[in-house]
C-alpha cells in the first residue's frame, strides 16, 4: 500500500503495553478451567460428605437391588457439560456491534462462579442415580440359637374352598379382606386369616408354605422372615393354580421335600383341606410313610363337617350374591389314616374359631428343640445419597433463580 502514496508506519509494542486480546482470552480460558475444576471438587466433596460420615464402609462395599439404574451414569457427563462450557454454545445470541469495552471491562466474582450451578446439577444427577440403583449393605449373618419348631403349612386351593363358612370373628375377618361386605367368608377366607394369625403369634419357629391344586407348588420353604410369609399367604387366591383337583399326596410329599434337612426335634406338617385326593401322582399313603422317614408329623385338618355345603352362584337381579347347596367330597378317613400313621393328629373345624384352637393345639403337641438359625439383615443406604443429591439440586435452583442469573 505504500506504493499507492499511503504512509508507510511501524508499530512497535512495549514492555508496558496491554497483552494481545488473543493471549488475554487464553490466559481467561485457563482461568475459567481452573475455577471449574475447583468447583467440581469442591461440590463433590460437599456432596459426599454426608453419606462418607455415615456410612462410608458400607456404601464402599456395598451391593444394588436395581444395579440398571446405574446405568443413567453415562448422562452425568453430558449434564456436566451442558450446565457449563456448553451454556455459551447456546442458539440464543444478543447481536451487538461491537463488544471491545465489554471484554476489556473488569470481571466480577459471579463471573468466575458461572459454572457453580452446572455443576451441581451433574453431581446430583449422579448422587440420585446411585441411590436408584439401591445400594444394599448386607449385615454379616450371625448364628444364634433359639427353641422353636420346623413346620409347613400345607393349603388346600383346590374348587372346594370357596365354600362360605359363616361366623368369621372379626378380628380374622380383618386379616382377610373380602372384595365386597355383601359377601360371605369363603373356607379360603378363613383359612388364610387363621394362618396369618398363627405366623403372626410366631417367634422362634421356622415356618414354610406349600400350596396345592392339581398339583403342588412351594410357596416359602421354612423360614423366621414372617413378614414375607404373611405377604405370601394374604395374596393367595383359588384361581392362582389349576384347582380342579386335589391332590394330598402330592402335597405332603413336597412338604416332607422341604423338611427333609431339618435338624430340628420337632417337624410337623399341617395340612388344611376340605376334600378327598382326587389327583397327583403320589399316594397319600406313601407320602406319610415318607414322613415317618424324617420323623415327622402330619396333623390333617379338614375345613367343614360336611361334604355339603354353600357356594356362591353369581349375582341376583339386584346385585346381591346368590348361593346354592354344592356336594364337595370328603375323605375323614383318608386324613385320620395319615394322622395315624405319622403319630399326629386329625381335627375337624367346622369354623374359623375351631380351625384356629386347631392351629395352637398343633404347637402344644410339639416338643420344642434348640437350632441354629442364620440371622442375615439388610440395610437400604439409598437416603444417604437421596438427601445430598436433593440438597444440591435445590441449592442450584436458588444460584439460577437469584444470584447466578443469565442474559439474554
Amino acid at each position: 500500500m505504500s506504493g499507492q502514496g499511503f504512509p508507510h508506519r511501524t508499530i512497535t509494542t512495549h514492555p508496558s503495553d496491554p497483552v494481545p486480546r488473543s493471549a488475554a482470552q487464553g490466559l481467561r480460558r485457563w482461568q475459567r478451567w481452573l475455577v471449574l475444576f475447583a468447583l467440581t471438587v469442591l461440590v463433590m466433596a460437599l456432596g459426599l460428605a454426608y453419606p462418607a460420615a455415615l456410612r462410608g464402609p458400607e456404601l464402599l462395599g456395598c451391593t444394588f437391588e436395581e444395579p440398571w439404574f446405574l446405568l443413567g451414569l453415562v448422562l452425568v457427563p453430558f449434564v456436566f457439560y451442558r450446565g457449563t462450557l456448553g451454556e455459551d454454545a447456546r442458539n440464543v445470541r444478543l447481536r451487538l456491534g461491537t463488544i471491545g469495552a465489554v471484554a476489556s471491562g473488569p470481571l466480577g466474582r459471579r463471573v468466575w462462579l458461572r459454572d457453580a450451578p452446572g455443576v451441581l446439577r451433574a453431581v446430583a444427577l449422579a448422587l440420585l442415580v446411585v441411590a436408584m440403583a439401591r445400594p444394599l449393605n448386607s449385615v454379616v449373618p450371625q448364628s444364634a440359637s433359639d427353641e422353636g419348631i420346623d413346620a409347613v403349612l400345607v393349603l388346600d386351593l383346590s374348587g372346594s374352598m370357596r365354600a362360605v363358612v359363616d361366623n368369621l370373628p372379626d378380628d380374622l375377618a380383618q386379616l382377610a379382606p373380602r372384595a365386597s361386605r355383601q359377601l360371605r367368608p369363603t373356607r379360603l377366607d378363613a383359612a388364610k386369616a387363621v394362618m396369618r394369625d398363627f405366623i403372626s403369634r410366631r417367634k422362634t419357629d421356622r415356618i414354610g408354605v406349600v400350596v396345592f391344586g392339581t398339583a403342588a407348588y412351594v410357596v416359602s420353604p421354612p423360614t423366621l422372615d414372617y413378614h414375607l410369609l404373611d405377604g405370601l399367604v394374604s395374596r393367595m387366591r383359588l384361581d392362582l393354580i389349576d384347582g380342579n383337583g386335589t391332590a394330598i399326596g402330592d402335597a405332603l410329599g413336597v412338604a416332607v421335600a422341604r423338611l427333609r434337612r431339618s435338624n430340628a426335634r420337632s417337624k410337623a406338617i399341617i395340612l388344611l383341606t376340605d376334600g378327598d385326593n382326587n389327583s397327583g401322582n403320589l399316594d397319600p399313603s406313601y407320602a406319610a410313610h415318607l414322613a415317618n422317614v424324617i420323623d415327622a408329623k402330619v396333623y390333617p385338618i379338614q375345613i367343614g363337617d360336611g361334604d355339603v355345603a354353600e357356594v356362591q352362584d353369581g349375582f341376583d337381579l339386584f346385585g346381591q350374591p346368590r348361593y346354592r347347596q354344592h356336594r364337595f367330597p370328603v375323605n375323614p378317613e383318608l386324613l385320620k389314616s395319615i394322622a395315624n400313621d405319622t403319630s399326629g393328629q386329625m381335627y375337624i373345624a367346622a369354623d374359623a374359631d375351631a380351625l384356629r384352637r386347631s392351629f395352637h393345639d398343633v404347637l402344644d403337641r410339639l416338643e420344642k428343640t434348640k437350632f441354629e438359625a442364620n440371622v442375615a439383615t439388610f440395610e437400604d443406604l439409598y437416603r444417604f445419597l437421596l438427601l445430598p443429591g436433593v440438597l444440591l439440586l435445590a441449592l442450584d435452583a436458588l444460584l439460577r433463580s437469584l444470584v447466578l442469573r443469565r442474559f439474554p
